[in-house]
């Protein structure tokens, strides 16, 4: 079992290499970087992989890199390159910055979100040299008002104002309507910018082996196997929401970052009071809103409120306990685990849109894929409850 771990990042520890295929990858996009800054179209390089095969790590550390060379003082290709890594993501983008603080390379005004940089661009009508795009999933395929986005198309206004973007994208990961990607809809930006792609495919937080990932994995698919039993991954199903949380609270106490999580399925209003997630005899709060630089799961007292999908994206944990609120259902005939998007508490994740047909079928894989994204955060641990009685006994009986 792990010793202590400080940080809920992506972040590498100092002892810990790019595995080989992250280095394969980072060389590759660098010298990706240096043929096409001077092209007179936009290069385009796409990252993909599922949640957990070391995305961010990669692209922080090639970020890292890039900005050394864009500052060094010996004159190269890439010196005095003007660089940002944007992410949608206002969790993320606050371990970003923290990373910013311990790394000589870099500064806290390299990271933003795409809506602030693509409007300061276009308004001083500047180019940016190269953007990073994290969780490239969550840029918005619509005009979103409210965030003061008035373009159609996040990625389309990025590559206007850019030599080279480099992506990381999981259709695995689009958690709203008004981000929604399918994998086909890369391909007009593939089809008319030179581009090239890389899958890392190789799990790098969960810690079991590929019997639990592939568990998982058919779990997203909404389909039930034997549960699988590994001595390096503590994967458990509990018949209440109070002693998942002990086992929570006593992982936490023992090697830390140990937290709660749950699907959407609970009513939340942003700043009307306090919300609360429900799961058998347990009662906790959902997560605060939360104007710190210290991302969530990195405070102490959040060990006693109940984490998002949009607090816990993209992040490691130790351990996670993950509560299956109604939304997520079980069908005994054929035995299949179904999600319900009438129950699904999260309304602006299903903001109307008419440009994406019948909308029945993209509501329900966004469920899964929430439940993906919160499966997939433990690094040596995966506790489940299921508030629906039903998926609950059938998943006791595995």
């Amino acid at each position: 079992m792990p010793s202590t771990i400080s940080a809920a990042t992506f972040k590498l520890a100092d002892e810990v290499a790019l595995s080989p295929a992250q280095q394969q990858l980072e060389q590759q996009l660098l010298t990706f970087i240096s043929n096409h800054l001077s092209q007179p179209e936009p290069g385009l390089f796409v990252i993909h992989g599922d949640a957990g095969t070391g995305k961010s790590a990669v692209l922080a550390a090639a970020f890292s890199h890039l900005q050394a060379l864009s500052r060094s003082q010996t004159p190269q290709l890439l010196q005095d390159t003007e660089n940002y890594l944007v992410v949608n993501h206002n969790e993320m983008l606050k371990i970003y910055k923290r990373l910013a603080t311990d790394d000589p390379n870099l500064r806290k005004k390299d990271f933003q979100k795409p809506t602030p940089l693509i409007n300061r661009l276009a308004k001083q009508l500047q180019q940016a040299d190269v953007v990073f795009v994290d969780e490239a999933h969550l840029l918005l395929t619509q005009p979103d008002r409210y965030n003061r986005f008035t373009g159609h198309n996040q990625l389309t206004e990025l590559l206007k104002h850019s030599r080279v973007v480099v992506l990381v994208f999981d259709t695995k990961q689009v958690l709203k309507l008004k981000s929604y990607w399918q994998a086909s809809d890369l391909q007009p930006f593939l089809n008319h910018y030179p581009h090239a792609t890389f899958n890392l495919d190789q799990q790098l937080r969960i810690t079991g082996s590929p019997a639990v990932v592939n568990w998982i994995n058919n779990f997203t698919n909404g389909q039930l196997a034997a549960l699988p039993h590994d001595p390096h991954f503590d994967l458990r199903i509990f018949d209440d929401g109070q002693p998942m949380y002990d086992r929570i609270r006593q992982q936490d106490h023992q090697h830390g970052l140990a937290r709660m999580i749950a699907t959407a399925d609970f009513p939340y209003v942003v700043n009307h009071g306090t919300w609360y997630v429900t799961a058998g005899d347990l009662k906790l709060p959902w997560d605060k809103v939360n104007l710190t630089d210290d991302p969530w799961a990195l405070r102490p007292k959040t060990l006693d409120e109940v984490g998002s999908i949009y607090t816990i994206q993209g992040f490691d944990l130790n351990y996670a306990g993950v509560i299956l609120g109604p939304s997520v259902g079980y069908d005994a005939t054929t035995d299949r685990i179904i999600v319900k998007p009438e129950r699904y508490e999260d309304q602006e994740a299903f903001k109307k849109r008419s440009d994406l047909g019948e909308l029945t079928q993209l509501k329900e894989q966004i469920i899964f894929n929430s439940i993906n994204v919160l499966m997939k955060r433990g690094r040596y641990g995966l506790y489940l409850y299921a508030v629906d009685p039903a998926l609950r006994k059938r998943l006791l009986a595995l």
